[in-house]
């Protein structure tokens, strides 16, 4: 749903996985939690899959942060999903200082399929970190 500031709110690009933290996001639409129309979701099977360089081009085509709603332990398909998520989001943060893009456009947190409350909050604290960035 969107909040009264969605027009002039930080635009968020959020990489969500199918089986664990899409549900949630569904649910928080479904539960009509208000969190801004600026932020889009894209959900893949697993977050170890997102690439480096689809965030860095996410940044430089407008989206004001990027944010990886990241399997954890809870991962489907590989065992060391945490770990191979948090090598991609730290090749991302170099290759975006190299852009000139400052690294805390990143965030990524783990993100269950029933966290509809903890993905609106993370949304609200994110937007109003980026506002920040751009002060």
């Amino acid at each position: 749903m969107s909040t009264p500031d969605s027009k002039d709110a930080p635009k968020i690009l959020v990489f969500s996985t199918n089986a664990i933290s899409d549900p949630g996001i569904d649910q928080a639409g479904s539960a009509h939690l208000h969190y801004s129309t600026a932020v889009q979701v894209i959900p893949l099977p697993c977050s170890s899959g997102v690439k480096p360089s689809w965030i860095v081009h996410a940044l430089e085509r407008g989206f004001d942060g990027v944010f990886i709603a990241a399997c954890g332990g809870d991962c489907a398909y590989l065992t060391d999903c945490t770990s191979r998520t948090s090598t991609l989001v730290t090749r991302a943060q170099t290759m975006m200082k190299e852009h000139g893009i400052s690294p805390k456009r990143l965030k990524m947190a783990g993100l269950c399929s029933v966290c509809a409350d903890n993905f609106v909050v993370h949304m609200n604290k994110y937007q109003q970190e980026l506002k920040s960035l751009e002060a």
